[in-house]
Formats: C-alpha cells, sequence, structure tokens
C-alpha cells in the first residue's frame, strides 16, 4: 500500500492537469461573479449595449473671452481662452506657435509657452519646441461651457482649512 494514492485524485497527478483544472475553476468563478457583481461606477457616457448606437451629444460652446482663469493646481495645464477651431497640428504646421513662441509674443501679446517645452526628456534645453511638447491638445483644452460630467466638490487649494466649521 505504500506509494498508493488513496484521496481519488490519480487521474490529477499532472502538474499540467491540475493548473488547468485551476485555471478553469477561475474563470468559471469570475464568469459567474461578473454577472453577481455590483455596479460599483455609474455609466457616464456610451450606449448601454456596447455596439450600440449613440447620438453625439451636441459639442459645448467655446468660451472665448481671452480671460486667463486661475489654475486649479499646481502644474496644471493652463485652459486655452480663445477658440481653436479649424487650429492646423500637424507634424509640419503648429498655428498656436504662431502666437505663443518666443519671438512672436511681443506682437501677439499672447504669453509664451513654459520652458520645459524647450526641455528634451533628459532635461537639455533646446533651441526650439521639443517634439514631444509640440501637440499642445495633448494637454490643453478649450474653456466650454460643458456641465461637468459628475458632480465636482474641488476646493481651491489656498481655501482648504481656512473655512468655518
Amino acid at each position: 500500500m505504500r506509494g498508493q494514492d488513496h484521496s481519488g485524485l490519480k487521474r490529477f497527478r499532472s502538474p499540467v492537469a491540475g493548473a488547468l483544472l485551476g485555471g478553469l475553476l477561475v474563470f468559471v468563478c469570475g464568469a459567474i461573479y461578473a454577472q453577481t457583481a455590483p455596479q460599483i461606477v455609474p455609466r457616464i457616457t456610451g450606449a448601454a449595449a456596447p455596439m450600440g448606437d449613440v447620438r453625439t451629444p451636441p459639442l459645448a460652446r467655446p468660451i472665448v473671452d481671452d480671460k486667463r482663469l486661475m489654475r486649479n493646481y499646481p502644474e496644471q495645464p493652463p485652459i486655452i481662452p480663445h477658440s481653436i477651431e479649424n487650429y492646423q497640428l500637424t507634424l509640419k504646421t503648429n498655428r498656436c506657435l504662431d502666437c505663443h513662441r518666443r519671438q512672436y509674443t511681443e506682437g501677439s501679446g499672447a504669453p509664451m509657452i513654459s520652458v520645459t517645452h524647450f526641455m528634451d526628456r533628459d532635461g537639455q534645453v533646446l533651441a526650439d519646441v521639443t517634439p514631444r511638447r509640440y501637440f499642445c491638445t495633448s494637454c490643453h483644452v478649450q474653456q466650454t461651457d460643458a456641465r461637468p460630467l459628475v458632480p465636482n466638490a474641488f476646493k481651491d487649494m489656498l481655501l482648504v482649512g481656512s473655512e468655518k466649521k
């Protein structure tokens, strides 16, 4: 009787068979849980059916008053306070730089782009805008009158703790 397995699992002695059985068990349990899991985050965009048609909501109107707004947190990219409709941002053309490049700011009255936009990933300062900061709208967005998608209780960092309790 020595060396015999009496547990009834003789056929699952192979590590591959055990791994397959374990993987199948995890897959089945995950599938069952996914069907009954509570919805933690409510859906805010898209169709209820993942491949269904969704009406495109109207675009928010741009605010074009040219007022520069205070930033909400340190290192926040500034919001664009003017229309950027029909601005061209391609590998050869960047209309933003027509006003915001250092040599044009005096004539345009636009703020100069940050010195960080001239640094490469190693911190070396370049003569012109670094390619990784060339596409402005990857960080900067146009100011609009859009309603927030989710409630926001943000407080400016200078106001936190200054409220009476």
